[in-house]
């Protein structure tokens, strides 16, 4: 979990990060609840998330059960209106409220942003813990977190939102603390005390995330001396990132069908078939509504894939959103100051096609081909690695973009160099002369072109 601070630095009125663990293990039977506010005559209402109600609340399941929560049952609970005391209508909470104590349930999981004082409210009416999207991103977020930076983004995060819960739920909130001297003023309330010490706790940890985020920068700047292209993973969570990522470097990186199973970024070296190497980035899952507090805080995570060579554009084509998926995506990618349509540097995987069965197979191979090529989708399966071959060479393809391109000749019988330039590079093309002179058209990685240069000063660089 998180990095902790001590009793020290916990809000009375908050609960630490690990309480808040223990409150979730103990209260495992849960109720999701989706509501979502549609037009009058069962529209959905016009916002930024085009999905249906059945896939957001299919998802919301998703993230319960990445925390081990025992789902109940899943409610959609369709609104015309928000309300501002409690965000569903009354008749509805109690409605809940009367499921809840039959069922016995412990926890209520609400996929949407609730304010603080409608979280208090919904928990004095249904007796139980209620927690909105963003606390429970949050919560897997800080049990999957294995770095020292990760598992700081994810305290800030928790605590930049747990400084907002802080309403006066508690009496002992309005209690105020002796002033000094006998002239003193009444001195401050147990509400400032606690804001005070989360926001000491959080200066502390944004200057520690200031030495981590140095120290990554370092890390990048001695990559850069041995300048492998960076080739990095990105797409919706769950798409098969790290599946394909395992694939491809013969790693295990934890790898499930689950939501958030991975958020720490990986990086491998590995070559490829024709000899290029590269360094392969796994990054962070994308989601739609991700809790602000989070898109800041993981912004570092995605450093890699906004330097990257070459971005892999991960999509489980076999899902029935995912194009609202792979818009999501494209959206952040454009927030990152990436273009998704720029094919050049831009691959569109489009993972498990073992999913995929007859017509629809064919279907998306024909979706597929009328993409233009330069920016034409490859269609592959991680788990069995159907089409992996068709991917190394598109990645191939757009690294050699910006490699250097020679044209020499070779000596008759100047083995040696010919063996040199086929170890180090990739020979384009080749012409016998009768004598037995060579003449390439030679493609060179670029830290090969020193010792290239040094050792065929002749060489005619290819505009």
């Amino acid at each position: 979990m998180a990095g902790r601070s001590g009793t020290d630095t916990v809000p009375a009125g908050a609960k630490p990060l690990d309480e808040i663990e223990r409150d979730i293990a103990a209260n495992t039977r849960a109720y999701v609840i989706g509501p979502y506010q549609q037009r009058r005559g069962g529209k959905a209402a016009a916002d930024a998330n085009q999905r249906s109600f059945a896939a957001r609340l299919d998802e919301a399941v998703g993230l319960a059960a990445a925390i081990d929560l025992t789902v109940v049952e899943a409610i959609s609970a369709l609104l015309t209106a928000l309300r501002p005391a409690t965000y569903l209508g009354k008749g509805k909470v109690e409605e809940i409220a009367e499921r809840i104590r039959i069922e016995e349930i412990g926890l209520v999981v609400m996929d949407c942003a609730l304010s603080p004082v409608q979280q208090r409210n919904l928990e004095k009416a249904w007796g139980c813990k209620v927690i909105d999207r963003t606390g429970l991103i949050l919560e897997i977020f800080g049990r999957r977190a294995r770095t020292k930076e990760g598992a700081l983004q994810v305290e800030l995060a928790h605590l930049n939102y747990q400084k907002s819960r802080l309403v006066r739920s508690w009496t002992h909130l309005e209690r105020q603390r002796g002033g000094f001297g006998f002239l003193g003023g009444p001195g401050e309330t147990q509400i400032e005390a606690d804001r005070r010490v989360i926001q000491e706790r959080m200066t502390k940890i944004e200057r520690d995330l200031d030495t981590v985020k140095r120290t990554r920068s370092l890390h990048r700047a001695s990559r850069k001396r041995v300048p492998y292209p960076v080739v990095a993973l990105v797409g919706y969570t769950n798409a098969g990132k790290s599946t394909l990522f395992n694939r491809l470097t013969s790693a295990e990186v934890l790898a499930q069908d689950m939501l958030f199973a991975t958020l720490d970024p990986t990086a491998r070296a590995i070559k490829l078939p024709h000899g290029a190497r590269i360094m392969l980035s796994d990054t962070v899952g994308f989601i739609s509504d991700l809790p602000t507090q989070l898109v800041a805080a993981f912004r570092a995570t995605l450093e890699d894939a906004i330097e990257a060579d070459v971005l892999l554009h991960v999509r489980d084509v076999a899902h029935d959103d995912t194009q609202a998926q792979a818009a999501d995506v494209q959206a952040i990618l454009r927030d990152l100051g990436i273009d998704p349509d720029d094919g050049q540097r831009v691959v569109e995987v489009w993972n498990k096609a073992d999913l995929l069965h007859g017509d629809e197979r064919e279907r998306q191979f024909g979706l597929a081909a009328l993409k233009p090529e330069a920016s034409r989708p490859i269609l592959v399966s991680a788990l069995t690695g159907e089409g992996i071959g068709r991917l190394t060479d598109a990645i191939e393809a757009r690294i050699a973009l910006s490699r250097p391109v020679y044209r020499l000749v070779l000596e008759p019988g100047d083995g040696k160099s010919l063996a040199w330039l086929h170890a180090n590079g990739e020979i384009l093309e080749r012409s016998d002369a009768e004598d037995g002179a060579l003449t390439l058209t030679v493609r060179l990685p670029p830290e090969r072109e020193g010792a290239f240069g040094a050792r065929f000063p002749q060489a005619e660089r290819q505009v």
